[in-house]
């Protein structure tokens, strides 16, 4: 590498480092701050300050303080535009089915209902396998409770008058109040489960994905015959879906 070079890059990494800096503290920064806080000479912060304040990709306030450009804004949201929920899903995906051995589901919501979007699947004889395009009801999957949870108690409760809440297994939760008690869990702790509610002999753990916005906008799902199924899936399914969440901006 020519010394040119590796000048150039020793610029990027203190731009990168002065505008991790500015992110870290919602409040704008002195440059006597910023220039501690990276260990740049002062002058040196000062010099790449102004370039990025004539960028817009930091400003400069009235009180001689720093903050990151509203240029800032407009770019993340082109990156947010550009993000593929697919093509990010998938990686992770796959690398759920080979830890677990099971298949694996991405699902978003449509009305009503959970939709199947892309499945990831096992190399075995036997295992649960859901068509991309289907559609289950909101009350007999894992993710289909996260969902509701997002929705609050009243939308809940809509949606239960609204359908019926059908019975599709000894073990589907019919009455609306034990339906909302189940979303409430799932909502509290960040993931839910299907226990043979759709179909006797499956069981299921969902995870929800949200954006950068901190809605959820998909759910990951694991589904398994019933005794395969293991609790302690769990911890690596809320990886996972923290893992995509963040590919999607979500920072919480």
């Amino acid at each position: 590498m020519t010394k040119t070079a590796a000048s150039s890059i020793q610029v990027i990494d203190r731009v990168a480092a002065l505008l991790d800096a500015l992110a870290r503290n919602p409040e704008s920064q002195s440059l006597k701050l910023l220039a501690a806080e990276t260990g740049l000479h002062p002058s040196t912060t000062y010099r790449i300050l102004d370039a990025l304040t004539t960028h817009g990709l930091v400003e400069r306030t009235d009180t001689s303080q720093y903050r990151l450009g509203v240029k800032l804004l407009r770019l993340g949201s082109r990156v947010r535009e550009n993000v593929d929920l697919l093509r990010e899903a998938r990686p992770i995906m796959d690398n759920l089915r080979s830890d677990l051995g099971e298949t694996v589901n991405l699902t978003v919501r449509e009305g009503d209902e959970v939709v199947y979007v892309e499945r990831s699947v096992p190399a075995r004889m036997m295992r649960v396998e859901q068509v991309i395009g289907s559609r289950a009801p909101l009350h007999v999957t894992a993710v289909g409770k996260l969902f509701l949870a997002e929705g609050g108690e009243t939308a809940c409760r809509q949606y239960a008058k609204r359908t019926g809440l059908p019975r599709y297994t000894p073990n589907t939760l019919t009455p609306p109040a034990r339906l909302w008690a189940a979303a409430q869990d799932a909502g509290r702790q960040g993931y839910a489960f299907d226990d043979e509610e759709a179909e006797l002999g499956v069981a299921c753990i969902g995870v929800p994905v949200r954006d950068a916005s901190g809605k959820i906008v998909a759910a990951l799902s694991v589904s398994a015959p019933r005794e395969r199924l293991r609790r302690d899936w769990v911890a690596r399914m809320r990886q996972a879906g923290l893992a995509l969440s963040s590919r999607l901006g979500y920072t919480g």
